[in-house]
C-alpha cells in the first residue's frame, strides 16, 4: 500500500514526487514510457518565463512567477543547467508599443521584477542580430533557459533518493476506488493507495475520466509545436530569449540560445487530435523559419542538426487544472500543464504536495532526514582544462571520449548508468549526459553507448533500444542467419 501514486514522470510528477518525499509518506510513480522527461518536458522550448503573459489572478500567473524563483534556487541543490539570460518581447512598430505596455502592467500585476520597456537604440544594443524593422521591446531580465531534461532528471533522482519509487513501462488502464484507497493498474499491476496525484500531460483528460462525474469531463487538446534546433555554431547569434507579441495561439515563434550552447527556433502551434503525432512537417518548419526571420535577421538555420516536435496540454480555458476532482476523494488533478508549465513546475510540486500531504495529514519528515541536493553530472564542455585532468588522473575513464561532438566521457556515462532511477536506453543516456546530441547525432558514439549499457548492466544487445520498445536497434546476429556449411552439420570436417 502506497501513500500516493503519481502518474506521470515529467517535470510536474517529479516536482510533486520529489516535494512528497519532504513528508513521511510512501511514494510511488507510474510512467507509461520507459523513463523520465518523455513527453511534454523534453520537447518544448526550454525557457524560464518571466511570468508576464498569463492572466492576473489565474493559478497559471502565480505559479509561474513562483516557480521562475524557486528555479534558480533549487538548481543550486539539484545541480541542474538554468542561467538566466533574460527575454525581450519586440514589436515592429509604434502602434504595437500598447501592446508590449499592457505585457508590462500584467507582469507588474502579477509580482515580474524590473519589467521595463526598451527603445530601437537599446534593443540592436543588446541585440545586434534583431530585425532591422524591430521597434521597442519588452525587457524581463528575470526571464532564463533551462536544461529541461536535467531538471527533470535531478528531481526524479533526488526523489528516489528520498524514498520514493519507480514504475516505467507502465499506462494506466484502470483506476478504481476500493473502500478508502484506490487501485491503480499499471502496466498490468495492481496497486493500491490512499491518494492519486494525476500528472499524466496530454493523457491527464483520461484518467480523470475515469474518476470524475459524467458531467464533469476534462478535455485536453494537444498542441503542436514544432521546433529546429541549431549547432552549437549558431549559439550566439542572439543572446536572450527573442519573443513575438503574444497572440491567442500562445508566445508565438521564439529564436533562443539553449544552456547546451545551441540556437532553438519554434515553435509552431497547432491543434491536433492525435496524442501521438510528434512528427514534423515540411509545411510547418517553414511557417518556423519565416515567423522567426521577423523578428531576428540572418538565423543561420542552414547550420540546423535536427527538427522535433512537442505537444501541449491545452484546455479550454487556459489555466492549469490543479486540484481534488469533486466526487473523487484525494484523487488530485495536475492537468493542463502548458506553457509556462516548465517555469512552474518547481511551485507546482510545492502546491500540489501541500495539497495532498493537508488530505492525508502527512507528518514533515525530521530534520535531516529528506536530502534536497542530488551530485551533479561532470560537464567536460564548461570544466577547466586542470579541473578535467585532475578528474582524469582519478578515473582514466574521463579521458576516454565517448561522444565527440558534445564532449562526453566514458566515466560520465558509467555514473548515470548507476544512478536511480536507471537509464536503459539511448535517449535516456543522451537526457543525462547530452551524448548523441551534437552534429553527428549519435553516428559515431552510440555502439559505445550499447557496449556500455552492456557491460554495466548485463543487459544483451537486442535488449537496448533508441527510447524504449518497439525502438531496438539490434534484433539478431549475422551468425544467426547463415547456415552452417552441410559438412559440419552431420559431423564431418568442414573444409
Amino acid at each position: 500500500m502506497f501513500d500516493v501514486i503519481v502518474i506521470g514522470a515529467g517535470v510536474s510528477g517529479c516536482a510533486i514526487a520529489r516535494e512528497l518525499t519532504r513528508y513521511d509518506a510512501h511514494v510511488c510513480v507510474v510512467e507509461r514510457e520507459e523513463d523520465v522527461c518523455c513527453g511534454t518536458s523534453k520537447a518544448n522550448s526550454a525557457i524560464v518565463h518571466a511570468g508576464f503573459d498569463a492572466q492576473p489572478g489565474s493559478l497559471m500567473a502565480k505559479l509561474n512567477v513562483e516557480g521562475n524563483r524557486l528555479m534558480y534556487e533549487w538548481a543550486k541543490d539539484l545541480n541542474f543547467g538554468v542561467i538566466p539570460v533574460g527575454s525581450l518581447v519586440v514589436c515592429m512598430g509604434e502602434a504595437d508599443v500598447e501592446g508590449l505596455e499592457l505585457l508590462r502592467q500584467r507582469g507588474v500585476t502579477n509580482g515580474v521584477p524590473d519589467l521595463r520597456i526598451i527603445d530601437r537604440d537599446e534593443l540592436r544594443e543588446m541585440e545586434p542580430n534583431i530585425s532591422d524593422d524591430a521597434f521597442a521591446a519588452l525587457w524581463a531580465p528575470t526571464g532564463g533557459i533551462v536544461d529541461c531534461f536535467g531538471l527533470t532528471i535531478a528531481l526524479a533522482e533526488n526523489a528516489a533518493a528520498n524514498g520514493a519509487e519507480f514504475r516505467f513501462n507502465a499506462p494506466v488502464t484502470s483506476i478504481e476506488r476500493e473502500g478508502d484507497s484506490w487501485a491503480v493498474v499499471a502496466g498490468g499491476e495492481r496497486l493500491l493507495a490512499r491518494s492519486v496525484v494525476n500528472a499524466a500531460g496530454v493523457f491527464a483528460d483520461e484518467r480523470h475520466n475515469m474518476v470524475a462525474a459524467p458531467d464533469d469531463r476534462l478535455t485536453i487538446i494537444p498542441r503542436k509545436g514544432e521546433y529546429y534546433l541549431l549547432d552549437t555554431t549558431a549559439g550566439q547569434h542572439v543572446k536572450h530569449t527573442i519573443f513575438m507579441l503574444p497572440t491567442t495561439m500562445g508566445k508565438g515563434v521564439l529564436v533562443s540560445p539553449t544552456v547546451h550552447g545551441n540556437l532553438i527556433v519554434g515553435p509552431t502551434a497547432t491543434d491536433i487530435t492525435d496524442k501521438e503525432a510528434v512528427d514534423t512537417t515540411a509545411e510547418g518548419l517553414a511557417d518556423v523559419a519565416s515567423k522567426s526571420s521577423l523578428t531576428v535577421k540572418n538565423v543561420p538555420l542552414r547550420e540546423v542538426i535536427t527538427t522535433f516536435a512537442g505537444l501541449r496540454a491545452h484546455q479550454a480555458d487556459h489555466d492549469f487544472v490543479i486540484g481534488e476532482v469533486a466526487g473523487a476523494k484525494h484523487f488530485f488533478d495536475c492537468a493542463a500543464i502548458e506553457s509556462p508549465g516548465l517555469t512552474s513546475a518547481p511551485a507546482i510540486g510545492v502546491y500540489v504536495s501541500g495539497m495532498v500531504a493537508e488530505a492525508l495529514a502527512l507528518s514533515k519528515k525530521p530534520d535531516g532526514a529528506f536530502d534536497p541536493t542530488r551530485p551533479s553530472v561532470a560537464n567536460l564542455v564548461t570544466m577547466d582544462f586542470d579541473d578535467w585532468d585532475a578528474l582524469c588522473r582519478e578515473n582514466p575513464a574521463y579521458g576516454n571520449i565517448v561522444c565527440r561532438c558534445c564532449r562526453v566521457s566514458e566515466a560520465q556515462i558509467v555514473d548515470v548508468i548507476h544512478r536511480v532511477p536507471t537509464p536503459r536506453s539511448l535517449d535516456a543516456i543522451k537526457r543525462r549526459t547530452g551524448a548523441t546530441m551534437g552534429r553527428c547525432q549519435g553516428g559515431f558514439c552510440t555502439p559505445k553507448i550499447m557496449e556500455l549499457l552492456e557491460r554495466e548492466l548485463g543487459m544483451r544487445p537486442d535488449q537496448i533500444t533508441k527510447r524504449g520498445p518497439g525502438s531496438e536497434l539490434v534484433v539478431g546476429t549475422n551468425k544467426d542467419t547463415i547456415a552452417a556449411p552441410a559438412s559440419t552439420q552431420d559431423g564431418g570436417e568442414a573444409r
